[in-house]
C-alpha cells in the first residue's frame, strides 16, 4: 500500500501551527499526530494520522518521549502488553520510543496504572546497555 506522504505533510502543517501546547503528564494515554513516516516506523492512522501514545518522560512542557501503542499482540522484548481499558488488551511497542513535541498531541484518552507503568518501565531499563 503507497503512503500518502504528501497528505500528511498538509497535516503536519496544520500542527506546527497549533497555538498552544496541551498540559501533559507522564502515564497519560494520548492521541497523537504521528503522521506518515518510513519503512517499519509507526504510522498514524485515518485522515488525522493519529495514534496512541503512552507518555513515558515530561522533559518540559513542549517535548516529551513517548511509546506508540498499538492492538498487536507479539510477546518478545521490545513489546509491553497492558490493560487500558476493559475491553482490549493494549500493547507498548518499546522499539518504537520517540521524542515528540507536545502539539502533536491530540487529545487525553486515559492513564496507564501505576503498576503498568514501572513494569513499563525497568522493561526500557532492561533494554539498554
Amino acid at each position: 500500500m503507497k503512503k500518502d506522504f504528501q497528505k500528511w505533510h498538509k497535516k503536519k502543517e496544520q500542527v506546527d501551527d497549533i497555538g498552544r501546547r496541551p498540559f501533559f503528564h507522564e502515564r497519560e494515554i494520548w492521541f497523537c499526530y504521528l503522521g506518515v513516516n518510513v519503512g517499519f516506523e509507526q504510522d498514524g492512522v485515518g485522515d488525522d494520522f493519529q495514534r496512541p501514545v503512552v507518555v513515558i518522560r515530561k522533559f518540559n512542557n513542549e517535548v516529551c518521549w513517548v511509546i506508540p501503542l498499538s492492538k498487536t499482540k507479539k510477546r518478545n522484548k521490545y513489546y509491553f502488553a497492558f490493560q487500558f481499558d476493559a475491553v482490549a488488551t493494549s500493547v507498548a511497542i518499546i522499539s518504537q520510543v520517540r521524542l515528540l513535541d507536545a502539539r502533536r498531541l491530540s487529545r487525553k484518552i486515559g492513564e496507564i496504572s501505576v503498576e503498568d507503568f514501572n513494569n513499563l518501565i525497568n522493561k526500557i531499563k532492561a533494554l539498554l546497555p
